[in-house]
């Protein structure tokens, strides 16, 4: 099948969709016939914690993605997915990342401040070049659905062409996992993927 594992690690905060997204994502791979491990990760707080999903694709043993051995950091939410980086992203790895913040209890109460975008893109240039930017919410808006922002990067990664199978896969488990606004979270899916093409093919 081409590969012998692919990790992959989904970092954002309770509420957005990692456990779902990584669901769907171990859900397209079992499809097209690769062994699968998927395990979630919770902070204090389920909703507005961090949450890490770990998905290890082919022939792995364990649930959780080692240190710096991740091939693809996918970051629903900036700082989640800097940390992601910095604790499992390998070498030249590569990160689709969402650029729109959440901001925890201590920035909005003014106990801490939120780092600058640009900080945290070079922080994460340290680990990798590979990095792809986009403001997914916004996306999944722009699809009529903005609780998609998940499907929206599900569509991303398959459009950079990493993954092992066929977009189609995916596709499909979109469709199983929620079955309810299925157009516009194709929508969403399709524009993914489409953004994701682009970042590795780009036009000249």
């Amino acid at each position: 099948m081409g590969i012998k594992s692919l990790e992959i690690v989904i970092s954002g905060v309770g509420g957005q969709g990692n456990v779902r997204g990584a669901q769907m994502l171990g859900a397209a791979a079992v499809k097209a016939g690769f062994m699968v491990r998927v395990s979630d990760v919770f902070g204090i707080a389920q909703r507005g914690g961090p949450v890490l999903s770990h998905v290890r694709i082919g022939e792995v043993y364990g649930t959780m993605v080692s240190a710096h051995s991740a091939d693809v950091v996918v970051g629903l939410e900036p700082m989640e997915a800097l940390r992601a980086v910095s604790a499992f992203l390998k070498p030249g790895g590569t990160v689709a990342m969402s650029t729109r913040p959440i901001y925890p209890v201590e920035v909005n109460t003014g106990k801490a401040a939120y780092p600058k975008m640009e900080a945290i893109l070079e922080a994460i240039r340290v680990a990798t070049s590979r990095i792809i930017t986009l403001d997914a919410t916004e996306v999944a808006q722009s699809a009529g659905i903005p609780m998609a922002a998940n499907v929206v990067m599900l569509g991303v990664i398959a459009g950079t062409g990493i993954l092992p199978f066929s977009a189609d896969y995916l596709r499909e488990a979109v469709r199983e996992y929620i079955p309810r606004s299925i157009e516009e979270n194709m929508v969403a899916f399709e524009s993914g993927l489409k953004i994701g093409e682009s970042y590795m093919n780009p036009r000249t």
